[in-house]
This record gives structure tokens, sequence and C-alpha cells, in this order.
């Protein structure tokens, strides 16, 4: 079946095509139509995958190697979601501490008491008869960089005593079966 196409003129909400007919236009009146959306469209989606272990013994926040995402928004309206997964083992009685940057600065962080360490996730194994098993976590932030310039998010975690390994569990012994996983961060612009 052929299309004619009825053009060149105001296309009205009471308007109507027959069959095999498409209404195009020059121009439509605000009355009649929605305007587009506005905000809260994903600009861009920028990610980095960490599939290979690490591990620290640090009792204060350093960097996990290889858990960085840059991004360069399109306006300085632009916010950006956060979304990180991790994938860590410890043995009992210990804490690791996780801390989510933009650049130097951490964000996403509970509230300052007493000596404390603030930070973005502080998973904890209780005593469990000496197992030592793997956890997830995520993190999820909004945050809004005002800028157009690049911003580079990244992690940070620290232990409380023994070692922390990202994407493994403690043991991680073939005999048992442990896994080995991945975690990731992507960030996302959300356009104004």
């Amino acid at each position: 079946m052929a299309i004619t196409t009825l053009n060149n003129r105001s296309i009205n909400r009471s308007d109507t095509a027959a069959s095999g007919q498409l209404w195009t236009a020059t121009s439509a009146t605000a009355s009649d139509f929605q305007a587009a959306a506005a905000g809260g469209k994903i600009g861009q989606v920028v990610t980095t995958v960490k599939t290979d272990t690490t591990s620290t013994t640090s009792t204060s926040f350093v960097d996990i190697t290889g858990m960085t995402q840059a991004i360069t928004c399109a306006a300085t309206s632009s916010r950006v979601l956060i979304q990180v997964v991790l994938n860590v083992g410890f043995t009992y009685d210990q804490h690791i501490n996780f801390l989510l940057l933009n650049g130097t600065t951490g964000i996403f962080l509970g509230d300052a008491a007493s000596n404390r360490s603030r930070s973005s996730g502080s998973p904890w194994r209780p005593h469990s008869g000496g197992h030592r098993d793997g956890f997830n976590m995520s993190i999820a932030y909004i945050d809004s960089p005002s800028s157009t310039s690049e911003v580079t998010y990244k992690l940070q975690w620290h232990v409380t005593g023994d070692t922390g390994y990202l994407n493994r569990t403690h043991n991680d012994t073939d005999t048992i079966g442990f896994g080995r996983s991945a975690s990731s961060i992507i960030c996302s612009e959300i356009l104004a």
C-alpha cells in the first residue's frame, strides 16, 4: 500500500488521517501538543570494570587500583549518578571502610563522630567460627560537579586489621570452591 504524505499545514488534535496517510507538519499549535520532556535524560554513561584482584593492609585510606572513572559533563547544570559495586573478602571481626571521592574530596560520607572513620560504606564480618567469606557492597550517589571540565571519581579503602581483598574471598582456595568476582564504577550524566 502506498503512503500519502499530507504536509505543509498546522496539525491540530482533531485532524485525522485515513489508512495509508501520514501527517507531517511545518508547525503545530502549543495548545494541542505537549512540549518535549526536559531534564532527567541520560547524556552519557562511562564505566570501569575491574576483574583482577587486589588487596590492602593499610589502616588509612588509600586508592583502590583500577577503581577510577573520569567523566566530562556537557553542561554545568548536569548531575552525575555514580553507581559502584564492590566484591570484597576479609576475615572475621574486621572492618573494611570504603570512601567515594570526587577528585580528592570525599563525597557520600557518614557524619563525623568522635574518632570513627567517615566513610561511604563499612561492611563488617562478625566472628563466626573462623570462617572467612566474601561480601558484595554497593554505593549509589548523585553528585553535582557544576563543571564542564573532566571530573574523576574514585574509590579508596582501609582495613582495621589483617588484609582486605577485592574480587576474591579471604581464603581463596580451590578445595573449598570459593569464587572470583568483578567490581565496577559507573558514571551517568543526568542532563538538567
